[in-house]
């Protein structure tokens, strides 16, 4: 996406993958200034640990514990966090009707606190948050403070009452990546305008989203999150505003050869 962007600009930069072991995330990030990049995206398993060394970290990577991205500025770093601000950006291009409904969020780590607050900002009235882990549910939810949040373990997955006045049901968790089983959860009980979307994407749908498909509910997997987060993130490193469409091809043809 990003070096579809700067060959849509005309701008002679890359976007280049690095492996990092977890143990060498420091130097990494201490090599940024020194080898003059204008930024990097961080993913697994990086994000938590690397939001505890910066001194600079935006609102948004606080309030989530996390960051996705870092912007080096004249020699200091700064943490950002876009999955939340992109996955927002999503939902409300799929002009969703959630505002003063139920959400059901699954998963309790980072992907589920940007899930947490895109959809705060997006209205939900009540978020159940459920995860494997109560505890760990519950130790998101008191992170996330204030914001209404009913901690549950998976068998919520399953509660009639739960589902059918959800507006929307959202995977952020791992469950049903690689095409593993995904856990019992009562598609039938939701309405017929409940939303499924899925943060995980690829090129068929995914577990969590095929039965929904199969009851004919609306769905969506993470590719519209990736491509938002990032675009904020291009705009981040570049301070230009990122061209969404030929991003939007190019992650379209990458899915497709998949």
């Amino acid at each position: 996406m990003h070096n579809a962007a700067y060959k849509a600009l005309g701008l002679d930069r890359a976007y280049l993958p690095f492996h990092v072991r977890p143990d060498e995330l420091r130097n990494a990030l201490k090599a940024i200034p020194a080898l003059g990049l204008l930024g990097v995206n961080l993913t697994l398993p990086h994000k938590e640990r690397a939001f505890k060394m910066l001194a600079s970290v935006s609102a948004e990577g606080r309030r989530l514990g996390a960051i996705n991205c870092v912007v080096n500025r004249h020699g200091r770093l700064f943490g950002h966090n876009t999955d939340a601000r992109g996955l927002e950006a999503d939902l409300r291009s799929l002009k969703l009707a959630i505002a003063r409904k139920r959400a059901v969020v699954i998963g309790a780590g980072g992907a589920a606190a940007a899930g947490v607050v895109a959809l705060t900002r997006m209205g939900v009235e009540e978020i159940v948050l459920a995860n494997r882990t109560h505890a760990r549910a519950l130790s998101l939810a008191r992170w996330l403070r204030p914001i209404k949040i009913r901690a549950t373990g998976l068998e919520s997955l399953t509660d009639l009452e739960t589902l059918g006045d959800a507006g929307i049901v959202l995977n952020a968790s791992s469950a049903g990546l690689n095409d593993s089983a995904f856990p019992a959860l009562r598609y039938e009980a939701a309405s017929k305008d409940c939303f499924f979307y899925d943060l995980i994407y690829g090129r068929d749908p995914t577990p969590f989203l095929k039965p929904a498909i199969q009851l004919k509910r609306p769905t969506a997997d993470g590719r519209g999150m990736l491509l938002h987060q990032g675009a904020l993130a291009f705009e981040l490193f570049n301070g230009l505003e990122a061209p969404l469409d030929a991003m939007r091809r190019a992650l379209s043809r990458s899915l497709r050869l998949a």
